[in-house]
């Protein structure tokens, strides 16, 4: 079975993480030890998505 490092979205440097082949993850908070930055991923047989966080809207009474 092989391996596979998770490379940050945003620098493309390797990340602590590594993942499988019948790896899956949802919703995985990936932080990058590098840029110091924190992305929301999915992961399903090595493609890695990034996840876009909707921004909080207040209601409106």
């Amino acid at each position: 079975m092989s391996t596979q490092w998770i490379r940050c979205p945003v620098c493309n440097n390797k990340t602590r993480g590594r993942i499988r082949e019948d790896t899956i993850l949802i919703n995985y908070p990936l932080y990058c030890p590098k840029c110091k930055q924190e992305t929301l991923i999915k992961v399903k047989k090595f493609q890695v998505t990034v996840i876009k966080e909707l921004d909080a809207q207040t209601q409106s009474r």
